[in-house]
């Protein structure tokens, strides 16, 4: 069996979450615990960073490899969902999961699969678990697909947990409200396993303090342990001060671009600090856990695109006219990305835009800018909202613009009309901008 006809073979057996929404989730964790216990438990044998939350879980996930990467560890990474290749989702050093082990896990594994008959989703948290496992990882950075507590990453016991934030998104799935929703999310603190909340919210935090308390779990808020002050973007980074609880400032260099990232790096660094503690998971109790020198951070943070591969998140493709594209597709995440786009100096705006079916778009197209010019369009998935539907509603609130049959057609009409001053944004869906030539294989 070849890589692609491996990858054809577990899209056409198994329900996929990103081609048909809910419906390819399996309730509970039931399958991932066979799966993985007929895979001899691998995610027992290495250690683990747990991250979930709304936005900023994946940028957060290639920072802290990154840097784990930089002090020497083997590190490997879990993300989901990819944007070009299946094997994006499962790295080790920031390399990709070669394509025969992904074929030969398949065959290896298929009379498993076909008895369990799991989600999609559950096969490639069993394949990295058993992949990290057989090449040796010092640590693996796990992303959570989907909520926390039922999610299928969720049988690892971390060394620590991450929640980045919460808004709306898969309200369906997850809950009506946003306690609901970080109720869930919640559902990834273990008993006695440290957690960081990136970002204070008042109305959320209690749901995070409550679950603490009942683990017995240290509960630490990135921002009030570090703030940070956006310097702008220069050369290829942006440049921010950052200030710890004891008024210490120092300056880091970010290769994420999106001044939304400020609001995920005081959880990056509160990670690491807790990582690094004498004693912390150690053997000796004058000794780290974790080696992480200054410049290990500072050298992960900067390059952390070329490390670890990161694609997607306020990525620059050209200039004259700047093009760039962000994998913002709910609430919060297009929030995020019209902050970023007041720090962007352009004549005229255009925007292409394009998202699926399962998103509330009465809370999305408020946030959206009246003076821009709009290119409508659709990812070529069954979950995908018609271009024509979206303009419709677009229209509603008194935004105008054309359909396009897909992302590249429509790049291409505003590459067409746009003069080299102006700024091109390419945003709506993860899938659209997965689907852009320009982003490369």
């Amino acid at each position: 069996m070849t890589y692609s006809e491996a990858i054809d073979y577990l899209y056409a057996q198994l329900p996929v979450f990103h081609r048909i929404g809910a419906k390819a989730i399996k309730p509970g964790l039931d399958n991932v615990i066979k799966l993985c216990a007929y895979l001899g438990n691998p995610q027992q044998q290495f250690k683990t960073i747990h991250v979930g939350g709304t936005n900023g879980k994946g940028s957060s996930s290639h920072l802290l490899a990154a840097v784990l990467q930089s002090a020497g560890y083997k590190t490997g990474l879990y993300t989901s969902p990819h944007l070009k290749s299946f094997t994006e989702r499962i790295r080790i050093n920031g390399s990709p999961m070669p394509d025969d082990e992904v074929a030969e896990f398949v065959v290896r594994h298929k009379a498993f699969i076909e008895d369990l008959k799991p989600s999609f989703f559950e096969v490639t948290v069993g394949m990295a678990f058993d992949y990290f496992a057989r090449q040796n990882v010092d640590i693996a950075v796990i992303e959570v697909g989907l909520g926390g507590r039922l999610d299928s990453t969720n049988i690892i016991t971390p060394l620590v947990s991450l929640i980045t934030n919460i808004g709306w998104d898969h309200s369906d799935v997850l809950g009506e409200t946003l306690q609901k929703i970080a109720f869930e999310k919640a559902g990834i603190i273990k008993p006695g396993v440290p957690v960081v909340i990136s970002e204070f919210d008042a109305e959320t935090y209690p749901v995070f303090s409550d679950r603490a308390v009942e683990c017995g779990s240290e509960l630490i808020v990135g921002s009030e342990w570090y703030s940070a002050t956006d310097l702008g973007v220069e050369g290829e980074g942006r440049k921010i001060v950052l200030t710890s609880k004891n008024g210490a400032d120092f300056r880091v260099t970010l290769g994420l671009l999106g001044s939304y990232q400020l609001k995920n790096i005081a959880g990056v660094l509160a990670v690491l600090k807790i990582l690094a503690r004498p004693g912390f998971y150690s053997d000796r109790p004058d000794s780290p856990a974790f080696w992480i020198s200054e410049t290990d951070v500072l050298t992960g943070l900067a390059h952390v695109v070329t490390l670890t591969g990161l694609q997607g998140r306020w990525q620059i493709l050209q200039h004259n006219p700047t093009v760039i594209c962000d994998t913002g597709h709910n609430e919060p995440g297009i929030r995020n990305v019209m902050e970023s786009l007041q720090t962007v100096a352009y004549a005229q705006l255009h925007l292409v835009v394009g998202f699926v079916k399962d998103k509330d778009l009465s809370k999305v197209i408020r946030l959206f800018p009246k003076q821009a010019r709009y290119y409508f369009c659709e990812p070529t998935i069954p979950r995908a909202l018609d271009a024509e539907i979206l303009a419709e509603e677009f229209h509603t609130y008194g935004l105008e613009g054309d359909v396009f049959n897909d992302v590249n057609q429509a790049l291409e009409a505003a590459l067409a009309l746009a003069k080299p001053e102006d700024c091109i944004l390419v945003t709506g869906s993860t899938y659209v901008v997965a689907e852009l030539n320009q982003l490369g294989a």
